[in-house]
């Protein structure tokens, strides 16, 4: 704690010294006040008390350097990670029998790590309905699982889009749409998707036996081994083309990316 007062309190006695070399900028001796302080530690309490405005504006814009540091400090990490991944790209397994939607040949490839309870994920779910409609032929997308243990009926949905698949991948993505559209409504659980599935005119006793099946827990589990490998431990979490984005980050950061994998596709 001394450690971490002590330019606050070097600043303190600079602003509220009487003395006119300290004033003019004649500068102070760090090393002489850290052996004041070693010998009279309370002195720390009696500048903070004599001076307590003083001593929160301080805190304060101590604070906010370092949010503004840390966060360019966050910045280029980022883009030095971002850059790294264009070189060398994330590689998901994208296996045909997958639900895929949009067309299979799209040069841009979105695979999503979701949780269909996750509140953040319906603004995923947003997100790739405005992007599949911006970039039309040129974007498809891949729903992938990571149903987290603390939403009571996320892994339930995700037996269930994946039960649906076997029978109509089109139909699973109407079972996944109609999930994102209605979120509040997740909290009636397999009541509720019974009724979406009846809607969707599914073979309900096929799909009770698959929802249970080894390959649909197979599929999911593979999917939450992905996520974990890729260092995807939240949702939603998102591959453009192997280039991540971890969080329901605005529609513009994914643009970024998508035009900049079409230029150097054209380029190429």
């Amino acid at each position: 704690m001394k450690k971490f007062l002590l330019p606050i309190v070097v600043s303190l006695l600079f602003i509220t010294s009487c003395d006119d070399n300290m004033q003019k900028g004649a500068g102070v001796d760090e090393e002489a006040i850290k052996t004041i302080i070693a010998k009279n530690p309370d002195l720390i309490l009696k500048v903070i008390e004599d001076n307590p405005v003083k001593f929160i504006e301080t805190i304060e814009k101590a604070s906010q350097k370092a949010q503004i540091a840390m966060a360019e400090k966050e910045k280029k990490k980022r883009l030095e990670e971002l850059e790294k991944e264009f070189k060398n790209p994330k590689k998901p397994e994208i296996s045909e029998s997958r639900a895929i939607r949009g067309a299979k040949d799209a040069p841009i490839t979105i695979v999503e790590y979701s949780d269909f309870q996750c509140p953040y994920c319906t603004k995923g779910y947003e997100i790739i309905k405005d992007l599949m409609a911006k970039y039309e032929n040129k974007v498809r997308f891949i729903y992938k699982h990571l149903p987290l243990t603390f939403h009571e009926h996320a892994m339930l949905s995700s037996q269930y889009f994946e039960a649906i698949a076997m029978q109509s991948p089109e139909k699973a993505y109407q079972f996944h749409d109609t999930i994102f559209e209605n979120h509040r409504s997740i909290a009636k659980g397999e009541e509720w998707f019974k009724e979406i599935c009846e809607k969707l005119g599914l073979d309900m006793n096929k799909l009770a036996e698959d929802i249970k099946s080894d390959a649909v827990n197979k599929i999911i589990d593979a999917d939450m081994e992905e996520a974990s490998k890729f260092d995807i431990t939240g949702t939603p979490g998102f591959l453009i083309n192997g280039i991540s984005l971890r969080g329901a980050y605005p529609l513009p950061a994914f643009e970024k990316i998508i035009k900049r994998l079409l230029e150097e596709k054209d380029n190429s």
